[in-house]
């Protein structure tokens, strides 16, 4: 369908902005939800989540127990999450937050697995996967608790540009971030 828009034609770029223009923000508004929801429903039946779930519990933890980035693989981004603890008032944590969400309270979540912490640390691993959308804002969240005292320690911003994430921020939280 696509032509040279050097004579004049339009090309299905531009046939596509000019049928979004005419639409109205509710109708705008409705075929956007429409089509995140046909995006997750091709995620869903992309793969065998049981065995993408299964292979990333093997990849997507580094040696101190807490989850690694996450990934992109087809339609789906891997969100591996870990909280390692050696005792009820102390622990390190890593989690992903996406669109300002966590990922398992995330309207996009397609599935997520938790298991124990394997070892003699106490906690727990998890991989969640959510469809990949352009634009989604992805925050890898870095946390510790010490004497009961929670605060976040590092986050670093990713968001889905074509098909891929591309960072675009981190900052280490100050210590202003404790909360109780």
């Amino acid at each position: 369908m696509s032509r040279d828009s050097s004579n004049g034609d339009l090309n299905e770029s531009a046939m596509w902005s000019f049928f979004i223009k005419e639409l109205s923000d509710h109708e705008l508004q409705d075929l956007h939800r429409e089509m995140q929801e046909e995006i997750l429903q091709r995620a869903i039946q992309s793969g065998d989540h049981e065995s993408i779930i299964k292979q990333a519990f093997e990849i997507a933890f580094d040696r101190s127990g807490l989850g690694v980035n996450p990934w992109i693989e087809g339609k789906l981004l891997i969100c591996p999450g870990a909280l390692v603890s050696k005792s009820a008032a102390n622990h390190r944590c890593r989690f992903v937050s996406v669109d300002q969400e966590w990922v398992w309270q995330s309207k996009q979540l397609i599935e997520e697995t938790k298991k124990p912490s394997p070892g003699n640390d106490k906690g727990f691993r998890a991989i969640a996967l959510i469809p990949v959308i352009e634009g989604t804002a992805v925050d890898v969240v870095t946390g510790k608790m010490q004497s009961g005292l929670h605060r976040a320690e590092k986050v670093i911003s990713f968001e889905i540009r074509g098909g891929e994430m591309v960072e675009v921020s981190q900052r280490v939280v100050s210590i202003h971030g404790i909360h109780g």
